[in-house]
């Protein structure tokens, strides 16, 4: 019996591992419980086909601790020379009644943010992705984002 539904595990992962032919790269690092303002998430992407168009997308994990409809986003792809391109970013978490938006079962969620179509790569790059959000009416930023425990990145090819 164990070896019979030891197949079938594996099975059921190279089913999902085949459906999922777009992904060039798909990384998630963990922020605990929260993640804080001055916590940046850092990836560095593997050198790509500077002939291909890609997809890109940052991916949030969050819990029924996240208190807010959006999330502000500063993200940042760095070239291996230096330049830099800074994108601050808004997404919406939850609907009007407050359930959160994304993928899942039970009270964690996931959700793929899309973040930019159709760009090309000419060497490496690595992103860096810290959080913005501001309360109503505050200058001073939340200081620890409760309910967002994991931030990813991913990139897809375009077919």
């Amino acid at each position: 019996m164990g070896i019979k539904n030891s197949c079938i595990l594996f099975a059921v992962v190279l089913l999902f591992l085949a459906c999922d032919k777009k992904r060039v790269f798909d990384e998630y690092k963990t922020v605990g419980s929260g993640w804080n303002k001055d916590s940046i998430v850092s990836f560095d992407l593997p050198a790509l086909d500077s002939t291909k168009q890609y997809n890109l997308f940052v991916n949030l994990r969050a819990n029924d601790d996240y208190k807010f409809n959006n999330i502000f986003l500063i993200v940042a792809m760095e070239q291996k020379n230096g330049f830099t391109k800074v994108d601050t970013l808004e997404y919406q978490m939850a609907n009007p009644d407050g359930t959160l938006l994304g993928n899942g079962f039970t009270d964690l969620k996931e959700s793929k943010l899309f973040y930019k179509e159709k760009v090309r790569f000419n060497g490496q790059f690595k992103v860096y992705i810290k959080q913005a959000l501001r309360e109503n009416g505050k200058v001073p930023g939340v200081s620890n984002l409760d309910g967002i425990t994991d931030v990813g990145f991913r990139i897809e090819t375009i077919e």
